[in-house]
């Protein structure tokens, strides 16, 4: 029974380890993404929009590969 206990606590574990990794990419993702939003309010709004949407169709298709 201590052995259930023990397994419970580690999966606690590693799942708030997951939650607060997972957490901290969106964050990361958000001020990656605001900084390019932000970079089109004082810029030409059309060139800059393509831009990032060239870059999110790249990264899409990186990440579709792995």
């Amino acid at each position: 029974m201590a052995e259930n206990g023990q397994q419970t606590a580690l999966l606690k574990e590693i799942q708030s380890r997951f939650e607060h990794k997972l957490k901290e990419s969106e964050i990361d993702l958000l001020e990656y993404w605001k900084e390019h939003v932000d970079r089109v309010a004082g810029m030409k709004p059309e060139m800059q929009v393509r831009k990032i949407s060239e870059m999110m169709a790249n990264r899409i298709r990186i990440l579709k590969r792995q």
